[in-house]
């Protein structure tokens, strides 16, 4: 296996906009046709009637917990085998690539079990009323399994990036979405004598497209020989786990709070009835969206970062972190706009009861506003997973998340009802992204120092 020189030699001397730039591009365009695997559904499932609509608004929490497993294995696959590769270490990055794939399917494995297991306490706990939990468990009990073949192509496709390769991964999440999209109305509303199988449709589309990047990647992997195409010995995994875990167990930590975060705030918008509940929801997946941009970057500016660290130039470092969060706050104030001034046009497509599309026009013309902000807390835990400090990337989250987001969201809905609760989701990116900030720069100046003392 061979590595190009020319992607190593871009990270460390070229022109750093027009790095991130052509790193990014490519992933926006895959991250976008993935992301419409939840606004697919989420549309197509709205035409079922509120109550799927509400249904599948309360799985988001659940489900994103299983991709955040699969999103921080990711960051610790990258970053071990990024570093093997550079250090011209071939055969081991292969071994730990296997391990990566090895370990998300045993945890996906496990969790599914669990959950599948679990899902009329859980999400009668997150408030879902027993007609809701009809439709939750026809979903649920498809998405769980599908969750698995989720696994191995976000994991596959960590380890393509760590090689330098942004398009293919693009390539697959673009097939996978493109798959959802033809599938979705097919199955969730029959054709000819297929009969329609309504909010479990969406979810067969879902396992169906994912098991196409199952074969995809593994295929991939093995022809570019960046995996051992066999299981290995409890000797050789236990060997090579261990670098993954140390910076994927506290990255997939942080990403996991997030929708329990969700769940918790999903649980009080709950109380104001099943328009609430699918507004919040569309809200969410029209976010996931909204932020596509930010998303890609949060996955290209770290490779960046890793390579510039190991080179010492801790000044390219923050004029990376620098230009990244500038570009993103101009960028999410001209989505924000974007947003609120079509919010009435959106909230129509995805609502066919008025109640429901004027709360979803609420949320769009409120929530959005701090969307950029969050982005600076999204770019600062990248850079510290970069830098190899994963657990302030966990600490910044959990602060966030709860100390911030879910008690200003509470407090804002006792004294202002959901306005309050919108609002209080906007100051609370604010005030984490101030702290986000000058924490980094404290390190930034930390690790001057380090090195100029070195010197």
């Amino acid at each position: 296996m061979t590595q190009s020189t020319t992607p190593a030699n871009r990270m460390l001397e070229g022109n750093i906009k027009k790095t991130l730039m052509d790193m990014t591009i490519p992933m926006i365009f895959g991250m976008i046709m993935l992301m419409t695997f939840g606004l697919v559904d989420t549309f197509f499932v709205s035409l079922l009637g509120t109550q799927e609509l509400a249904a599948i608004s309360f799985t988001f929490p659940v489900t994103f917990t299983v991709i955040s497993l699969n999103i921080g294995l990711g960051i610790g696959t990258s970053a071990v085998i990024g570093r093997l590769l550079g250090a011209n270490e071939h055969v081991k990055a292969r071994l730990v690539a296997t391990t990566a794939l090895m370990t998300v399917v045993f945890l996906v494995g496990i969790l599914s079990i669990v959950g599948i297991n679990t899902i009329d306490p859980i999400f009668t706990l997150l408030g879902a009323s027993p007609e809701l939990l009809v439709h939750i468990t026809d979903y649920m009990s498809v998405w769980y399994v599908a969750g698995i073949f989720l696994a191995l192509p976000m994991v596959g496709n960590s380890v393509l990036r760590a090689a330098g390769d942004t398009k293919t991964p693009s390539l697959i999440m673009a097939a996978g979405g493109a798959i959802n999209v033809a599938l979705d109305p097919l199955l969730i509303f029959g054709y000819g004598p297929m009969p329609g199988l309504g909010i479990q449709g969406a979810a067969i589309a879902t396992a169906i497209a994912w098991g196409v990047g199952v074969i995809w990647i593994i295929v991939l992997l093995i022809k570019r020989e960046l995996m051992t195409p066999r299981l290995l010995t409890m000797s050789e995994f236990t060997q090579n786990v261990q670098g993954i875990f140390k910076i994927g167990l506290p990255a997939a930590g942080a990403n996991m709070l997030t929708p329990m975060a969700a769940g918790v705030v999903t649980a009080i918008v709950a109380g104001y009835g099943d328009a609430a509940v699918a507004a919040w929801g569309v809200g969410g997946r029209l976010e996931s969206i909204a932020c596509i941009v930010l998303l890609a970057l949060s996955m290209t500016l770290p490779p960046l970062i890793s390579q510039n660290m190991g080179a010492n130039n801790i000044a390219r470092v923050n004029a990376a972190y620098k230009l990244a969060i500038t570009f993103v706050l101009g960028f999410q104030l001209l989505v924000f706009g974007l947003m609120y001034l079509t919010s009435d046009y959106i909230a129509q497509v995805f609502a066919k009861e008025a109640n429901v599309a004027t709360l979803i026009a609420l949320f769009l013309m409120i929530v959005p506003l701090g969307y950029g902000v969050q982005g600076v807390v999204v770019l600062t835990n990248s850079a510290f997973n970069a830098l190899h400090q994963p657990m302030a990337a966990l600490t910044l989250n959990t602060l966030r998340l709860f100390l911030f987001f879910v008690p200003f969201c509470y407090l804002g809905s006792i004294w202002y009802g959901l306005i309050g609760l919108f609002s209080g989701a906007v100051l609370a990116n604010f005030v984490m992204a101030g702290i986000s900030f000058f924490w980094f720069r404290r390190q930034i100046h930390t690790l001057t120092d380090s090195s100029t003392i070195g010197d």
